[in-house]
């Protein structure tokens, strides 16, 4: 994977003024080949969902204004987005005048969107706007109560299973956890499985996601990997997988990766 040259992992100058040229794009066909996408094409559907709760510029009287913001990058997209290059995007607007909100919202778009080589949807909310905080996806039934044995946590995809009458539901687990391929910091999630077909082991599900605990790969990887183990091992006639990670330097990442088109609902969790 070519990041010698990416922020990641590197002591960095904050931006005193607007810098695109801080966007570091990371090709995604390397990672899908490793899971047998032989073109490196996502032939499915998903995006890889931002959520930037650290997003200021200045108005043109010199006084601050704040925002947050949502970035959806369609999974079928050439490349991924490096999280710190993006945080350090973000910050060079910090000392930046612009007219108005619309103007910083059609900026991030074009620069987002050139960057990963497909269009980015962009919006920006006021921080007046609320967000309620869910405990767990609605719907979901927890699965980190279900017995294992065997405990180990080097990735498992073998111990997948699935069998018997055809079922829809919604399974999530807390336990997501997987580290940075390059500075070995920990990531934080909660995954979701939403699926039509023979019902999936919940043991080995819990036992395969614990699995994850010492993974070196993106976010995004991760996700596309447990969706493409799910639709070997357990054959299902609909799924989506997400996951919705903590935050990290101002940043969440939420993607998700499907069967069926769509979009990851608007959500919030505990931890983020």
């Amino acid at each position: 994977m070519a990041l010698d040259h990416a922020p990641l992992g590197k002591t960095s100058e904050y931006p005193e003024h607007y810098a695109p040229e801080l966007l570091f794009p990371v090709p995604r066909d390397d990672n899908r080949r490793r899971i047998a996408l032989d073109d490196g094409r996502w032939p499915w559907f998903g995006e890889d969902l931002w959520q930037a709760w650290e997003l200021s510029w200045l108005r043109p009287s010199g006084v601050p204004e704040v925002a947050w913001g949502e970035f959806r990058l369609p999974a079928a997209s050439p490349s991924l987005i490096e999280s710190k290059s993006l945080k350090l995007y973000l910050n060079s607007f910090n000392q930046e005048v612009f007219s108005c909100h619309d103007q910083v919202q059609e900026t991030i778009h074009r620069d987002l969107s050139s960057a990963c080589g497909a269009q980015v949807a962009v919006t920006l909310f006021s921080v007046d706007r609320g967000m309620t905080a869910a405990g767990r996806p609605e719907g979901a039934v927890l699965i980190d109560d279900e017995p294992v044995e065997n405990v180990g946590y080097a990735y498992c995809p073998d111990v997948l299973a699935a069998g018997g009458d055809t079922v829809s539901e919604s399974l999530c687990s807390h336990l997501l956890k997987s580290n940075c391929p390059v500075t070995g910091q920990p990531d934080w999630g909660t995954l979701q499985v939403d699926y039509t077909g023979p019902a999936i082991d919940r043991s080995a599900l819990l036992r395969y996601v614990v699995g994850f605990r010492q993974k070196q790969d993106f976010h995004e990887h991760c996700v596309e990997t447990v969706f493409t183990d799910l639709m070997r091992a357990c054959n299902p006639e609909h799924l989506t997988v997400s996951a919705r990670y903590t935050r990290r330097g101002g940043l969440d990442i939420n993607p998700w990766r499907s069967t069926d088109p769509g979009e990851a609902p608007r959500l919030r969790l505990v931890r983020q």
